[in-house]
């Protein structure tokens, strides 16, 4: 028996699930301009609430931290796509800002998932651009706090 692939388009995968792709899709731009947001590309199948799969393109910016953000309703994952590095600004103060701050380098071959309620900078690359692959919730709530403070400048090793 032979079996003949056929081109992967999302009409004739339907039946199997959904094509994750950025093609076709209009990006809503978010982090303060510095991110391309290819919403909910796929849905993830988690029983009440559920999530998402996105791509979000994030262009190198500034390492100046000024705000962090959380969500309080749900975690949420990113995965790069392009072997390179990248940086996350974490902290696990109930107010973070200059002092509480911690930062880490991760490879281009780490994703990380934030536990609900984690303070974090929103997608900071360290090339000119860089997609990741985002599984989150999507759903009812106010799912989205910030802080912003006086800058906290980042230097790499």
């Amino acid at each position: 028996m032979i079996i003949k692939p056929r081109p992967l388009t999302a009409e004739a995968f339907k039946p199997f699930g959904q094509v994750i792709q950025t093609n076709g899709h209009t990006p809503v731009m978010i982090n303060d301009g510095t991110t391309e947001r290819y919403h909910a590309l796929a849905g993830v199948d988690v029983g009440e609430g559920g999530g998402i799969i996105s791509i979000f393109r994030g262009s190198r910016r500034p390492l100046e931290i000024k705000m962090m953000e959380r969500h309080p309703l749900g975690s949420q994952a990113f995965y790069p796509l392009e072997k390179a590095q990248w940086l996350l600004v974490v902290s696990q103060a109930e107010r973070p800002g200059p002092g509480v701050l911690e930062a880490f380098v991760a490879t281009g071959e780490q994703g990380v998932q934030y536990a609900k309620n984690t303070w974090h900078h929103p997608l900071l690359v360290l090339q000119e651009k860089q997609d990741f692959l985002v599984v989150d919730r999507e759903g009812a709530g106010e799912n989205l706090e910030e802080i912003f403070f006086d800058a906290v400048r980042v230097e790499l090793p």
